[in-house]
């Protein structure tokens, strides 16, 4: 009895150290966000001493990603807000606002008193009313160095007429949340989902909160049904009837161990359903079997609505995990869903150079239809002859060149037709470069039935590259894709933890006799300069398309060194045209 008694004793010790340090732990989250919440309080200070809305022409927004991105409902102008990045060494958020006109191409920064504080993965929904609305949900704020997380729960409007930013306090909303997803749907925001995460513990929803834009309140919905599983970063779309909204995907882990974590891409669909009348609403969850080709699993995809209240589907990254390493696979294609016909399929665009070799048929195919109209007319079943065609073909200094051409027979026609067929692969293929490269987390909106793309991120090992280039696609033509700001080289800024320890200690050993820092200093620079050398060089007159091509196994092998022998070729060759591009627009 004594050893059992003594047994008892050590456990319920045990459980008291765990309960302690649980404790300690809980303290500790607690501090770390109150940390936070003071840093935070410091750029409102710094936001309440502006008085007076500035507005300033400038260059693009800074590269960035999980901003928000929207198309203002009045005008014909889009509104980037907020975002975060990362140099490798050091995480930045910001709370700064653009407004870009479509028509002049061009971007303004407006700095409006005391907005929002920084943050990125919120949620921004533009209403048309009172001259037009930006309402802004929740988001994340990080610690410079990426460790500590503040999740926001406050609801901000940003009136467009006015140019003011209004804190909307209504008690009963959401937690303080991340990932989620917010849409508009009739009078009413409706909020799925997200996560919140501290150093200590995680976790994700499934809850939805619907937010009144007449009586500025918020409710908690009890849908029946099956709800989807807990997830942030899924598809949000509202149905063109307004009756209800569709989910679509999304990512959520759970602990299996204790230090260790298990993501998971979620691919099914639900429907939730409003009936009954306003004030009386009845919600239902159901489950959505949608038809045609839907998107391969991924996470952190970009998502618009198009014309006729198609779900556009943008790029995002499919994370494989093993023990100890994460690698995604990027992708940049796009995806539709049609929520009236319930059905996926491939945006795949078009081309303007396949249209122009369809006009080219067009005229052999009409010379060739006269010559054997004139037949039918005169022997009628004798065999073609040689037909006589007129071609007129603009050189490339605009000069007009008329020229007589007999056709004997069919051998010259599938000569002709093979030569087509290589044309246009050689065009697909440098079609095929004219479009963003894969990337996750970009920000995307749809303006006028065109799509508009920005920033956003890719890796390469374990390099981020955080981009701001922008593009844009009209949905309704599906040619190709504009590109309105390319990738900048120089914005391409990483820091890495040895680079760092490295610098700190070369800045010791300069601290020596004086004249070696110079020595250091250029030889340094001659390192460099020999390093730049190595990359082949770009050729006089030679376009980004010829340099990749002909460069194309030496990149390849450079990607492949660094991606390491196990990284599937698909994407060591994407990675490798990416590196040829940056190479070439920075010469």
């Amino acid at each position: 009895m004594g050893k059992k008694g003594k047994k008892e004793k050590k456990v319920k010790g045990a459980e008291k150290t765990a309960a302690k340090m649980e404790k300690k732990v809980s303290k500790r989250s607690k501090r770390e966000e109150e940390d936070l919440e003071a840093l935070i309080a410091e750029f409102q200070n710094l936001d309440a001493k502006k008085t007076q809305v500035v507005e300033t022409t400038c260059p693009p927004p800074s590269p960035r990603l999980s901003a928000s991105l929207s198309a203002h409902p009045e005008k014909d102008e889009l509104i980037l807000f907020g975002g975060e990045f990362f140099n490798g060494k050091k995480t930045y958020l910001y709370n700064d606002l653009f407004f870009y006109n479509i028509k002049k191409d061009s971007w303004v920064k407006s700095e409006i008193p005391n907005p929002p504080p920084p943050r990125c993965s919120h949620q921004a929904v533009v209403v048309p009313q009172g001259g037009g609305q930006l309402w802004v949900f929740g988001g994340e704020f990080a610690s410079p160095n990426g460790e500590q997380f503040y999740h926001y729960k406050d609801l901000w409007v940003l009136h467009l007429a006015t140019h003011t930013w209004e804190n909307i306090k209504a008690p009963g909303g959401p937690s303080g949340r991340s990932g989620h997803r917010m849409v508009l749907s009739k009078r009413q925001l409706l909020v799925f989902g997200g996560f919140h995460e501290s150093t200590r513990d995680f976790i994700y929803y499934n809850d939805v909160y619907s937010f009144s834009l007449d009586t500025f309140s918020w409710s908690r919905l009890t849908p029946s049904g099956s709800a989807p599983s807990p997830r942030s970063a899924c598809q949000m779309t509202s149905t063109p009837d307004g009756t209800g909204v569709i989910i679509y995907g999304g990512y959520s882990k759970v602990r299996v161990k204790k230090d260790v974590e298990k993501g998971t891409i979620h691919s099914d669909m639900f429907i939730l359903k409003r009936e009954g009348k306003d004030g009386q609403e009845k919600w239902s969850w159901s489950r959505v079997n949608p038809s045609g080709n839907k998107p391969p699993p991924r996470s952190g995809f970009s998502l618009a609505v198009g014309p006729a209240g198609r779900a556009v589907l943008f790029g995002g990254v499919c994370d494989e995990e093993e023990e100890e390493t994460l690698e995604g696979d990027f992708f940049n294609d796009l995806y539709l869903y049609d929520t009236v016909k319930n059905r996926w399929f491939p945006g795949l665009l078009r081309g303007n150079k396949t249209e122009k070799k369809k006009r080219r048929r067009g005229k052999k195919g009409g010379a060739e239809g006269e010559g054997a109209e004139k037949e039918e007319e005169g022997e009628g079943a004798a065999p073609q002859g040689p037909t006589e065609v007129i071609k007129e073909i603009v050189t490339e200094d605009g000069t007009v060149m008329t020229i007589k051409e007999v056709i004997p027979g069919s051998q010259e026609e599938e000569e002709e037709e093979e030569e087509e067929e290589e044309e246009e692969e050689e065009e697909d293929a440098s079609t095929l470069l004219v479009e963003p490269c894969p990337r996750s987390s970009a920000m995307a909106t749809v303006r006028l039935g065109k799509l508009y793309l920005y920033g956003g991120m890719f890796e390469v090992g374990d390099r981020q590259f955080t981009l701001n280039d922008f593009y844009c696609l009209d949905l309704h033509k599906m040619d190709q894709w504009e590109t309105l700001v390319e990738m900048d080289p120089k914005t391409q800024e990483w820091l890495e933890e040895s680079e760092s320890e490295d610098e700190e200690e070369e800045e010791a050993e300069a601290k020596g006799p004086e004249g070696e820092e110079e020595e250091d200093e250029s030889e340094e620079e001659s390192e460099d300069e020999e390093d730049e050398e190595e990359h082949p060089a770009v050729q006089e007159g030679e376009n980004v398309t010829d340099y990749q091509m002909r460069t194309e196994q030496y990149w390849v092998a450079l990607a492949r060194a660094n991606m390491g022998p196990d990284a599937k070729d698909k994407k060591v060759a994407k990675v490798a045209l990416a590196m040829a591009k940056v190479f070439y627009e920075d010469q």
